[in-house]
């Protein structure tokens, strides 16, 4: 598995780092969110990306490693709302919300380690565009199965399709880190 676990510990750190600067700050008003409301925001994360991708023009000066950043994050936040619910106010410390964060992110390590282990770390030659798509077909078949009330026949669940996400995010910013220059320099 070359470096995958090392790279991937560095990314979700990354994240960890700042969605702690961001409970900081805010606290946990995140927890009001309905699931929609954040399958909504990583979509539009994930919308923009692929924007960038597309485009030549930006008119804002904040590339595509912010946005896998929040895609990770946000999508983290959606795993602990299926948890625990949607809460009316803030209810967890900046503590509470950290062990939640690395309780899932380890859950979502795993995962993607034995899908490593089965498909031979086939995500090393895809393309951080292939990423991105496949991060918004998840977020469709999320809203679909939100739109169903949660009921699949035969489909794996939301929360499968959350961590499905942030393993793709990580995949891509793995790949930005090793091949392109630092955000922000032209």
């Amino acid at each position: 598995m070359q470096r995958t676990p090392e790279q991937y510990d560095a990314i979700i750190n990354m994240c960890r780092n700042l969605y702690e600067k961001k409970m900081s700050d805010y606290g946990s008003a995140w927890r009001i969110l309905r699931l929609p409301s954040l399958t909504d925001q990583i979509y539009i994360k994930a919308q923009r990306i692929r924007s960038l991708q597309e485009n030549a023009i930006r008119k804002v000066d904040e590339g595509e490693r912010s946005e896998f950043i929040g895609i990770i994050n946000y999508s983290i936040m959606a795993l602990i709302q299926l948890e625990k619910g949607v809460a009316d106010q803030p209810d967890l410390s900046l503590d509470q919300a950290l062990t939640l964060f690395d309780v899932h992110t380890r859950q979502t390590k795993a995962l993607m380690e034995n899908k490593n282990h089965d498909y031979g770390e086939a995500w090393r030659e895809m393309r951080v565009s292939s990423l991105t798509d496949l991060i918004l077909q998840k977020l469709l078949r999320v809203k679909q199965i939100e739109d169903n009330k949660g009921k699949t026949l035969v489909s794996e669940g939301i929360a499968a399709n959350y961590q499905d996400i942030v393993n793709y995010a990580v995949f891509a910013l793995i790949h930005l880190n090793a091949h392109s220059k630092p955000e922000n320099s032209k």
